[in-house]
């Protein structure tokens, strides 16, 4: 292990020894909850750093023994076992060391919406929408609709949901930008496959001292609420709509018959937006805003392909072709996000080199 990296390891133990003298000494008030969480998220790294440390000094002691005949087979069968999980050690140190993005651990806002395909691509949007539904079912998170607008054929127009749960943002970030559909659209009668996409928003919940919006800053109109095909499903002005005016952010509400209601889901949407943007800001390597998140939904544009006739799910960021289009559309994530997550902490590997 290298001289820069020991050294690194070295301040990490003495400072969780401080962390924990500190705590023994009986810090209170607001410093014992900021000690316990610097504490707590050091604890898992220094146990792998201890765990680490015992190997190198049996190691150690184990090549010492090569030179007694008499332990000489004891020792060797020792040093074959450490040096196949010395490598694995290391690497997961590595791993612990990599920066974190402090909203990972964050619930999260889903927004979906149908881009270029017409009626089919709000009818794909639909079934995305209901995806991310299961996955988060699976996984034990909670799913509560914000929005959602019909289109004439039983698709969306908009479905934005809040997915409660830990780590939730960690697993979907994954999810943001075009998806593209390949299929026979039921309208179809020639049997025809067309090519639809739509845009996918997977934005870290805010909380308000994230983000701080002034009232000076809203512009708030009600309007009623509509159903698919702009058919009025509500008599009166219960719709909410937002304008943030120093960023021209709109959000725009109707799922509840109260306008309190909607006017808290829209706020918490803007929020999240707004805290994404800054963000995005903070961090060269994200987005530089929400729409380059999402893409302009053209059919070139793509994160993802689903074709349906060759029932294959292609992620083309990391070149995965699954053959379990079904499966997937149940909510089978985890396979496609490991890999991009796999892919993501191997590239911040080779950034630390």
């Amino acid at each position: 292990m290298s001289g820069v990296l020991d050294h690194r390891l070295a301040r990490i133990s003495d400072r969780a020894a401080e962390l924990r003298s500190m705590l023994s000494e009986g810090v209170g008030g607001e410093a014992f909850s900021r000690v316990s969480k610097e504490l707590a998220e050091l604890e898992p790294v220094v146990a792998r750093i201890d765990e680490l440390r015992a190997a190198e000094q049996a190691e150690r002691e184990a090549s010492v023994l090569l030179d007694d005949p008499e332990m000489r087979e004891l020792a060797e069968a020792e040093l074959t076992e450490l040096r196949e999980r010395l490598p694995g050690l290391r690497h997961e140190i590595r791993v612990a060391l990599l920066p974190r993005d402090e909203a990972d651990e964050r619930s999260a806002i889903l927004e979906v919406r149908p881009a270029a395909g017409g009626d089919e691509a709000a009818l794909f949007a639909s079934e995305l929408f209901g995806m991310y539904q299961k996955y988060a079912a699976g996984r034990g998170w909670r799913f509560e609709l914000l929005d959602y607008i019909e289109s004439e054929l039983g698709g969306v127009r908009e479905g934005i949901a809040e997915i409660t749960g830990r780590n939730v943002f960690s697993r979907l970030k994954w999810e943001s930008g075009v998806h593209r559909v390949q299929r026979v659209p039921a309208t179809e009668s020639q049997g025809r496959i067309h090519t639809s996409t739509v845009t996918v928003a997977v934005l870290p919940e805010a909380e308000e001292v994230d983000v701080e919006v002034n009232d000076g800053d809203l512009r708030i109109d009600v309007f009623r609420a509509s159903g698919a095909g702009g058919q009025h499903v509500n008599k009166t002005e219960s719709a909410v709509r937002i304008t943030h005016l120093p960023t021209g952010i709109v959000v725009a509400m109707q799922e509840e018959k109260s306008q309190h209601k909607n006017r808290a889901k829209a706020m918490k949407v803007l929020r999240a937006r707004l805290y994404e943007q800054q963000r995005a800001s903070l961090h060269a390597t994200r987005a530089a805003d929400r729409k380059s998140q999402v893409g302009t939904g053209d059919r070139s544009e793509r994160i993802r392909t689903y074709n349906f006739p060759q029932g294959r799910v292609t992620d083309h960021r990391v070149g995965l072709t699954l053959h379990k289009i079904e499966r997937v559309m149940a909510g089978d994530l985890d396979e496609i996000i490991d890999a991009l997550a796999a892919e993501d902490q191997a590239a911040k590997l080779a950034a630390e080199v």
